[in-house]
């Protein structure tokens, strides 16, 4: 592929009447000539679908990997961090909401030139372990991120989806092969949640976080918990619940909400509902529970699930210390899950 804003998409079939219907996301948008998808970023043109942002970086970073956060995928590390602008989910909490939304809420395509090829030569030249395509939805751009990916891969670099999970199964096996790691929000068990607030639908979530285990990619799940919303103890419970069906070893990231966006009347998460919900994670048989968005309060330490010991030392994003050897608990044996960790 040559870098270029405007390249065909990838997973689309075209319908009569110059019309197509895109297969990458559950969106599954039905397209018709000259419009956009609900992205805002993928245009039918006369029975041919394009992605506007291949090549286009709305935004670039270098960050520690826990703010992604993966707190059991090589901790410690930096990563490379793009987006492009755009996203399939309307948010009404969305943090990067000037870069997500701005095709739909403003209409333009903004981004810097950067190739795959430049992404990777960035990620080397920085001493990053990894790429994660972050920052909004990388679904989105998935041709930008696939071969990006590919080429990093060979380099032996890592990459990183920080993802909603509305990915179809097809585009996700594909890149799969190039996958390492995942944090995949779960933002509610609840349906009407879903649909009220994000403008999509909870059950592909579900299966695509289940499906991202048994394709073996790494997966940490995100629970941003917004006061009235999806704070009450039965409704964490339920998320509790869910991931433990899939695997006791997901660390589970429960995060604070602040005002932002379209919910600027909503307070902040208070301590206490975090702390509330990392009891409920671990009595719910969650090996890894912790609180997001609160740096100093303890809820950013890995212990031990058998023992107790403590076995990373975090502040914020921080490592201060790391007891753990070849992947076991020093004091008492225990495995502990993840990649990379020492």
């Amino acid at each position: 592929m040559v870098s270029s804003a405007k390249q065909e998409a990838m997973f689309y079939e075209p319908l009569e009447k110059s019309m197509v219907k895109c297969h990458l996301c559950h969106q599954l948008c039905t397209i018709p000539d000259g419009k956009r998808g609900i992205c805002g970023v993928r245009v039918n043109e006369a029975g041919k679908l394009y992605t506007l942002v291949y090549g286009k970086a709305a935004a670039t970073g270098i960050d520690p990997v826990e703010k992604k956060p993966l707190f059991h995928f090589q901790p410690g590390s930096s990563t490379y961090s793009i987006s492009t602008v755009g996203c399939n989910f309307r948010c009404r909490n969305c943090q990067n909401y000037e870069i997500s939304q701005m095709p739909k809420d403003y209409g333009p395509i903004v981004g810097d030139a950067l190739s795959p090829e430049e992404v990777v030569s960035a990620a080397k030249r920085y001493g990053c372990q990894s790429i994660a395509y972050t920052y909004t939805e990388p679904t989105i751009f998935f041709e930008y991120a696939y071969e990006t990916a590919r080429l990093a891969s060979r380099e032996g670099i890592k990459n990183i989806f920080v993802t909603n999970g509305y990915i179809t199964e097809d585009a996700l096996r594909t890149i799969q092969p190039y996958l390492d790691a995942a944090n995949i929000d779960l933002k509610s068990l609840s349906d009407e949640f879903y649909r009220e607030n994000c403008g999509a639908r909870l059950q592909p979530v579900l299966d695509n976080i289940k499906l991202h285990k048994e394709l073996g990619v790494w997966v940490e799940i995100t629970t941003l918990i917004i006061p009235t919303l999806n704070d009450s103890e039965g409704e964490l419970r339920n998320v509790a619940r869910f991931i433990k069906t899939v695997g006791e070893e997901i660390p589970w990231h429960v995060s604070q909400f602040y005002p932002m966006y379209k919910l600027l009347h909503l307070p902040r998460t208070p301590i206490s509902t975090l702390r509330m919900a990392g009891k409920i994670g671990v009595e719910g048989g969650l090996r890894y529970v912790y609180m997001g968005n609160v740096p100093g309060e303890g809820g950013e330490n890995t212990y031990c699930y058998k023992c107790s010991e403590r076995l990373i030392h975090r502040f914020g994003y921080e490592i201060l210390e790391n007891k753990i050897e070849d992947s076991k608990c020093p004091k008492c044996g225990a495995h502990i899950n993840g990649v990379e960790l020492a």
